[in-house]
């Protein structure tokens, strides 16, 4: 069934050392049920290097994907019209919202409201601009990049639990425990 890559070569060791890739199990092409293991690029992808170095637990993970996919498909569809530009003959009509559109926008909507503004700010620079904790401390002080850190891993705790995907209780501010 499912088959194990063996890295043979001294430059593919190499590559993983460098911790950019990661080993990962994916469905077999071309064996229906079969799994197979792939070397997987994660230069672009902050959240899988997160995950794959242990930083972030699953429930973490599946929830920053979640959230990856609200964002991806609530941005697809309906755009702002900017008046400030030149009408163009032949320019198409918008299409409407479909209902996963409105539900995710919904859900991401709710998220902000949950997690904040400071929360939302670092989720959505790492999860949907890719950027690192490094990058978006914008310093190289320790102290912020850990900070950023934790904040990222709060946002992604609290992600978890509003998406169901962790047993873990929210813990509520003074405000929502007094309502």
């Amino acid at each position: 069934m499912g088959q194990t890559v063996k890295i043979h070569d001294r430059r593919s060791k190499d590559v993983l050392a460098a911790g950019h890739h990661a080993p990962i199990e994916v469905d077999d092409p071309y064996e229906r049920g079969g799994r197979i293991t792939v070397i997987r690029q994660m230069r672009g992808d902050p959240l899988a290097r997160l995950h794959a170095h242990g930083q972030i637990d699953e429930a973490q993970y599946h929830a920053g994907r979640a959230f990856q996919r609200d964002w991806e498909t609530a941005e697809r569809g309906a755009r702002a019209i900017d008046p400030s530009k030149e009408a163009v003959d032949g320019g198409r009509i918008p299409e409407p919202l479909s209902d996963q559109q409105a539900a995710a926008r919904t859900r991401l909507i709710e998220v902000q409201r949950d997690l904040g503004r400071r929360l939302s700010r670092v989720l959505e620079a790492v999860i949907i601009h890719g950027l690192t904790m490094e990058q978006i401390a914008q310093s190289k002080a320790q102290s912020l990049i850990k900070l950023q850190g934790n904040l990222l891993r709060t946002a992604l705790n609290e992600l978890a639990i509003i998406y169901g995907l962790s047993n873990a209780r929210r813990q509520y501010s003074r405000e929502e425990r007094a309502v």
